[in-house]
């Protein structure tokens, strides 16, 4: 999704709690690793891998001049042969420590062994933020955490676009729009849809 697709899609979600809610989760991802600048460790489910989000978050670190806003992306099946981008393992996790902010991206209950390495890192000084499935334990966890629902209007990954978008940005306050959710995304699916305007 490109800048003028999450500018669209901002404008359909004004005055909702959705708009405001990425808003504050990016503000605090953007707040925990530019104040500590320890670094922002991401990292996904066995079954997801937040790769997206991580490419996003490099790409506006560049634009936004935040260089603590590009992850170490952080999966479950990272082995050594990997290119080393993509080798680290879950045990850094483990090796978090104060100053470094861990964010986890759920698609569904994380697990145990997930989140006994996430509670270590909270007990060893790191911030972590919880961004998708609404797990007790997990959100139990963070120090921020905003609850992507099952059936709720937006999905996880059109979730992690408005959080990257904000988080590369300064806040600005959200505008309010009264008109229903629905309508704003039928006509934001209509703009995105519609054939280009004829030459003259």
């Amino acid at each position: 999704m490109d800048a003028v697709r999450v500018a669209l899609l901002r404008d359909v979600l004004a005055g909702t709690e959705w708009l405001g809610a990425t808003r504050r989760f990016a503000g605090a991802l953007r707040g925990s690793v530019v104040s500590h600048g320890g670094g922002l460790l991401l990292v996904g489910t066995p079954h997801y891998e937040p790769w997206h989000l991580a490419a996003h978050l490099v790409d506006e670190a560049a634009w936004s001049g935040t260089p603590e806003l590009a992850p170490t992306l952080v999966r479950h099946a990272a082995r050594p042969t990997d290119p080393a981008h993509l080798a680290v393992g879950l045990g850094r996790i483990e090796a978090a420590r104060r100053g470094e902010t861990l964010l986890v991206v759920a698609d569904r209950e994380p697990g145990d062994a997930l989140l006994e390495r996430v509670h270590d890192a909270r007990r060893s000084g790191a911030t972590v933020l919880a961004l998708g499935a609404a797990d007790r334990d997990l959100s139990a966890m963070a120090h921020e955490a905003l609850p992507v629902h099952e059936g709720a209007e937006l999905d996880l990954d059109t979730v992690q676009h408005l959080v990257s978008a904000a988080a590369g940005e300064n806040p600005q306050p959200c505008p309010a729009a009264p008109r229903r959710l629905r309508d704003r995304l039928a006509r934001l699916a209509d703009q995105l849809t519609a054939p280009p305007p004829p030459r003259w």
